[in-house]
C-alpha cells in the first residue's frame, strides 16, 4: 500500500455490514481509537455482556456502591479478553494511564479509574470493555475494500448517551443510511 494514499479512520465508527461473516462482529459498532499505516485498534460499543461491573470490582477487591456496580460490561473485541479498558468522556480528572483520543473522548486502562468508578467518582460517562478489536497493517483496508464495514464519523453522543441497542441505527442514520435497507452485498458507490 502506498503510504501517501493512507487515510486514517481514527475517531470513526465501523458498522459491520450484513455480509461480514465473523461472529465476533455480528451487528457490531466499533469505535476506532487508533488507525495508522501499521494497523488499527478499536472497541465494540454495542455488544453488552451479561456481567455487571461489580464483578470486576469484586475481583479487584474494591468496595463499591451497589448502584455503581450495576453498570454492564461490554465485549470490546476478541483481543486480550483478560484486560479491561474504559472508554470515557473527557473530564477534569486524569487517571494513571489516561490517553486523550479525541477532544472529548479518553481511554484509560489503569485500576485507579475503577476504584473511583466504584464509588461514583469516575468520569461523567464511561463504557467499560473487556478486550479490544485490532487489525494488522493493511487488514482493515482489505476488509473495507470487501465491503465488510461501513465507516461513519464517530459521535460521543452515540457512544455514551444512546441506548446500546440503538447505537448501530443511530450511527448509520448520522450519514443518512437505513441499516434495514442494506443488502448482504453492496457495490462501491
Amino acid at each position: 500500500m502506498n503510504s501517501d494514499s493512507f487515510t486514517s479512520l481514527k475517531h470513526h465508527f465501523l458498522l459491520a455490514m450484513p455480509g461480514l461473516n465473523d461472529p465476533n462482529f455480528d451487528h457490531a459498532v466499533i469505535y476506532l481509537c487508533e488507525h495508522t499505516a501499521d494497523g488499527a485498534m478499536g472497541f465494540i460499543i454495542n455488544h453488552q455482556l451479561d456481567i455487571p461491573i461489580s464483578s470486576v470490582f469484586k475481583q479487584l477487591e474494591l468496595s463499591f456502591d451497589e448502584q455503581c456496580g450495576a453498570a454492564p460490561l461490554f465485549d470490546g473485541g476478541p483481543v486480550q479478553r483478560d484486560r479491561g479498558f474504559i472508554l470515557h468522556a473527557a473530564g477534569e480528572r486524569q487517571w494513571q494511564s489516561t490517553t486523550l483520543l479525541e477532544s472529548d473522548i479518553c481511554l484509560t486502562a489503569s485500576q485507579d479509574i475503577l476504584a473511583d468508578m466504584a464509588h461514583g467518582n469516575g468520569p461523567p460517562a464511561a463504557l467499560v470493555t473487556i478486550g479490544y478489536s485490532a487489525w494488522e497493517a493493511g487488514q482493515l483496508e482489505r476488509e473495507l475494500a470487501d465491503n465488510s464495514w461501513l465507516t461513519v464519523p464517530a459521535d460521543r453522543e452515540i457512544i455514551f448517551n444512546t441506548p446500546m441497542e440503538q447505537r448501530a441505527a443511530a450511527a448509520a442514520r448520522s450519514i443518512g443510511v437505513d441499516l434495514n435497507a442494506l443488502a448482504h452485498s453492496a457495490g462501491h458507490g
